[in-house]
């Protein structure tokens, strides 16, 4: 699983790079790819965590789940915001 964490942050990192350059050109399309990138590979580097989390022993999800958002309340909403967007991101302009 490590391949994969290195492979969203490398994703995230090269989005990053991307809207810097968008920045500094002005290039709008430039910009929304980086932002995209940078989504893409924060969703991986979730997935992958959560594929470690399921992995790791025999506790059932849902427990861990439930104990993640009792003691980080705002990470769980950053992940559920991130979800979202990346369905959103995915979902649009298909009909």
């Amino acid at each position: 699983m490590k391949e994969d964490n290195l492979a969203g942050e490398r994703r995230d990192i090269v989005g990053k790079v991307k809207e810097m350059a968008g920045d500094v050109t002005g290039d709008r399309s430039l910009q929304r790819e980086g932002l995209s990138d940078q989504l893409s590979g924060k969703v991986e580097k979730v997935v992958v965590a959560a594929k470690d989390a399921i992995a790791a022993d025999g506790e059932p999800l849902l427990d861990k789940a439930q104990r993640f958002t009792r003691k980080r309340p705002l990470a769980s909403a950053a992940l559920a915001g991130v979800i979202g967007l990346a369905l959103l991101n995915t979902l649009r302009g298909k009909r």
